[in-house]
């Protein structure tokens, strides 16, 4: 079996969150203010400004002269992703709190680099028992619905190159059986949407759909997730169903901005 990823560490060190939060944040958002990071954080002003005078101290940010963070040289590698990142967040995170107040869930958007998948935008349930947030965090496309969903858009060439023996060389246990790969891609396509079953976590149920670009492609997947105790099978049409139109009018707004 497969093991649990992402598992809360025991004895989480909430200072070290917050920083590699803010880390995530300036890479693929850019510029920050201390008000900004304290508002993302929920965390006093005077908080935030000593993690990013550590950001900054260890090269993960610097200080522009108007005392605005962005992101520094450690960040910098992926830099020419931000511009796109930062806009689609911006305008998922209305989407995806309706989601929740319609769903009680938490909602988020990912995109794909490679295969690996990243969170940009996640909203928490208002629930006790929930899936918290995700955002900024990574994990293995194939685990998740919206890696599933941004892979089921490519050939089978691509995903035989994602996913070859040479790039997993030096780590050939975390490389997925690609037939069982292909044809979890192929329900995906035919169904429209992606389901996950403590594929990314033990559980926690995902159900995700694309949310398309101008030109038709799947730019995102936005997704709900739940712990697995609260999923009711009779349920998953309609949660389909909200879902796709959170995703159709987050296109709309895609489009219009």
């Amino acid at each position: 079996m497969d093991k649990p990823l992402k598992t809360r560490p025991p004895y989480a060190i909430t200072s070290v969150d917050h920083a590699l939060k803010l880390a995530a944040i300036l890479q693929l958002e850019g510029r920050l203010t201390v008000s900004e990071a304290a508002a993302r954080l929920d965390v006093a002003r005077s908080t935030a400004h000593r993690l990013l005078a550590m950001l900054v101290y260890r090269d993960f940010a610097v200080q522009d002269e108007d005392k605005v963070y962005r992101a520094g040289p450690v960040l910098e590698l992926a830099a020419h992703s931000r511009s796109t990142a930062s806009r689609l967040r911006q305008v998922a995170l209305p989407h995806l709190q309706r989601l929740v107040d319609l769903l009680g869930e938490s909602a988020n958007v990912a995109v794909r680099a490679g295969d690996t998948c990243r969170f940009i935008a996640s909203v928490e349930s208002p629930q006790s028992l929930k899936v918290g947030s995700r955002e900024g965090m990574v994990f293995p496309a194939h685990r998740t619905t919206a890696g599933l969903l941004l892979l089921a858009q490519i050939s089978d060439e691509e995903i035989a190159s994602i996913y070859s023996r040479e790039r997993y060389a030096d780590h050939p246990a975390d490389r997925p059986d690609l037939d069982a790969l292909r044809t979890e891609i192929e329900r995906v396509r035919r169904n429209g949407f992606a389901f996950n079953d403590g594929r990314s976590e033990r559980g926690v149920i995902a159900v995700g759909v694309p949310v398309r670009g101008a030109s038709g492609d799947i730019v995102a997947g936005m997704s709900i997730s739940m712990p697995s105790v609260r999923y009711d099978k009779e349920s998953l049409p309609s949660l389909v169903a909200t879902l796709m139109s959170g995703a159709a009018a987050l296109e709309r707004d895609l489009r219009e901005g």
